[in-house]
């Protein structure tokens, strides 16, 4: 656990490194999905993810939350005004849910060739196994590394406190991460629930053809819900080393359960150094990715900087917690716990935590914003009011994003999100 009281670590504790992938789905004027092919192939930050109109856009590794944030922004103008400059202006649907889907073809797989043909291939299994509208839905990929300073500090307080530490600075930083890890899929359904900002849907993403209809399923997240991105199972993954952890991912592919490291649904992901890969991260864990953020329409990034601040607070308390050692019922049971985070009533359901106890969501979160005050008393202003706007959610439902964005446009959902479309565009291009 990371020894965030000793001064020598409490120094650099948020010095780290952001980077943010947003996806965005490219749609015309009416609220249908483009279907023309995608032109952003000079620029290596503005790429394709599953479908051909579902633009992603990479930020580089930033400092802080706020120069995340402003990349980001660079990067949605860089799209906003090359795609309004179109012949047939398109716009970027601000939503994590799609608009009206008439049928499979309406989510063409983007289409690459030569060396880069796998990609298709790729996507054309994931189609055929999980279905097209599936991976209509958009979210935000927020990674996170820390700082050097801060983990070789506590490299060489792990070694003086224990002759079993790690004799290499590299082996150590991998072991931090495997066991952050551990501890995120214990507590971090609480970014679930504090960026869940999907809870409509148009009626023709679980109706083929039937355009128009607006529809509530009670969920706050449809993406982060047992509707959305999870495999046929729940992962039960090794975390006592990183090579134990790649070793559980392989065994998926072993057995014919999933047949790419990348097919594993999971809201938490350890990144290697380089393009990812299984034996990469054997050879060295770079970060930790964070996968259950929906897109804010709220905010004209798609992101709330408070958002991303909360994301490195809470990774920096859980890098700090005693290890969870998650028997194989507790990994089982953090999938639900997951999947009841993506709950519109957070009063309604449950969170069993590590220890066996049970409460629902809104307990379990003022719990652990609860720890996370105490953790950071000695911290400024702005780490208080990013914890304090969190808490604010589970003490008033309405502050949530989920519950605004019902009000707002959960009657005439596509029509209205047309509306915040062009706005948005509209204050890119102007």
């Amino acid at each position: 656990m990371l020894h965030a009281h000793d001064e020598s670590v409490r120094a650099h504790l948020l010095e780290g490194g952001f980077g943010l992938e947003k996806e965005s789905l490219r749609i015309d004027g009416g609220g249908f999905l483009a279907h023309t092919p995608a032109d952003f192939a000079d620029d290596v930050h503005i790429v394709r993810d599953f479908s051909e109109n579902q633009v992603e856009v990479n930020t580089p590794v930033c400092a802080t939350p706020a120069e995340a944030i402003q990349s980001l922004e660079h990067y949605n103008g860089l799209v906003q005004r090359a795609i309004a400059n179109l012949p047939e202006r398109e716009l970027l649907w601000p939503f994590s849910n799609p608009p009206y889907i008439l049928n499979e073809k309406d989510i063409p797989i983007a289409q690459y060739f030569g060396d880069d043909a796998g990609k298709t291939e790729y996507r054309e299994y994931l189609s055929d196994r999980y279905g097209r509208y599936k991976m209509a839905f958009s979210g935000i990929h927020l990674n996170y590394s820390f700082g050097e300073a801060l983990l070789r500090a506590d490299y060489e307080l792990a070694r003086a406190e224990s002759p079993d530490a790690p004799a290499i600075f590299e082996a150590y930083r991998d072991q931090f991460y495997v066991r952050l890890a551990e501890n995120c899929v214990a507590y971090s359904w609480i970014l679930t629930a504090v960026m869940a900002a999907s809870p409509v849907c148009d009626s023709s993403f679980v109706e083929k053809g039937r355009i128009g209809g607006d529809l509530f399923q009670g969920l706050a997240t449809v993406r982060c819900s047992e509707l959305g991105y999870w495999n046929f199972f729940a992962p039960i993954l090794d975390y006592t080393s990183a090579a134990a952890y790649a070793d559980s991912i392989q065994s998926y592919i072993d057995s014919g359960m999933i047949r790419y490291p990348s097919e594993l649904y999971y809201p938490i992901r350890l990144k290697n150094f380089g393009p990812y890969s299984l034996e990469g991260l054997k050879e060295g864990i770079s970060h930790i990715e964070l996968r259950m953020v929906d897109l804010n329409p709220l905010v004209r990034s798609g992101i709330d900087e408070r958002d991303v601040l909360f994301s490195q607070l809470f990774l920096v308390w859980a890098a700090a917690q005693a290890p969870a050692n998650l028997t194989v019922k507790d990994q089982v049971q953090a999938v639900q716990n997951f999947k009841n985070a993506a709950h519109y009533d957070l009063k309604t359901v449950k969170i069993v935590m590590p220890d066996g106890t049970a409460c629902s969501v809104v307990k379990a979160a003022k719990r652990i914003i609860d720890a996370m005050e105490a953790f950071f008393d000695d911290f400024g202003t702005s780490v208080h009011e990013c914890l304090a706007f969190q808490r604010l959610k589970f003490e008033d439902p309405h502050t949530r994003y989920a519950w605004k964005i019902r009000e707002e446009y959960g009657q005439g959902f596509v029509a209205r999100g047309l509306q915040l479309a062009r706005k948005l565009q509209k204050g890119y291009v102007e």
